[in-house]
């Protein structure tokens, strides 16, 4: 299970696929779930339409501030949970919880000791991020961008990358 089906979490639904993982993601927009059912993602939830299935490992991959103690509850017994989304204030979890179910839990900001493999990963074309990319920017677009705001004629992907030299 993947909480949150932005840049990251697609990233991470689209290598645990090709690792033969069964992926599920929760996001909370019925157009952020629609983008990863395109991209071949069917089992795709909001936290009202999820059903109780058992998850052997959660990524909370979400900025959301409650999402970090709800990848506990949802996670197995004995199982996987990495936090790589960063709220904007503090989450919290219930240790006891984490130690009676007998999870492990990894926090990750660096993606430095896989990037060998993901650019392999890319260059075989095992894993294809373009679709991800909603459009490039120059940077007379940075400002609009960063406030939240969304290039007319952007596509459907969650990320807007930026050139430099580029003019908008």
């Amino acid at each position: 299970m993947i909480l949150g089906p932005g840049t990251i979490g697609s990233l991470v639904a689209l290598f645990l696929r090709a690792a033969g993982a069964e992926v599920h993601l929760l996001g909370r927009s019925e157009e952020s779930l629609a983008f990863v059912r395109g991209l071949g993602f069917g089992q795709t939830w909001t936290e009202d339409t999820l059903p109780k299935l058992p998850f052997d490992a959660v990524v909370d991959a979400s900025n959301a501030v409650h999402l970090p103690a709800l990848a506990l509850d949802l996670v197995e017994p004995g199982g996987r949970l990495a936090y790589i989304g960063l709220a904007g204030s503090p989450s919290h979890i219930d240790t006891r919880t984490l130690a009676l179910k007998d999870v492990t839990a990894v926090g990750i900001l660096s993606a430095s000791p896989a990037l060998d493999a993901t650019i392999k990963a890319y260059a075989n074309g095992l894993i294809d991020p373009r679709p991800l990319v909603a459009t490039t920017v120059g940077l007379d677009q940075v400002g609009p961008v960063l406030a939240g705001g969304r290039p007319q004629g952007a596509g459907p992907g969650p990320k807007v990358h930026i050139d430099p030299r580029a003019m908008s």
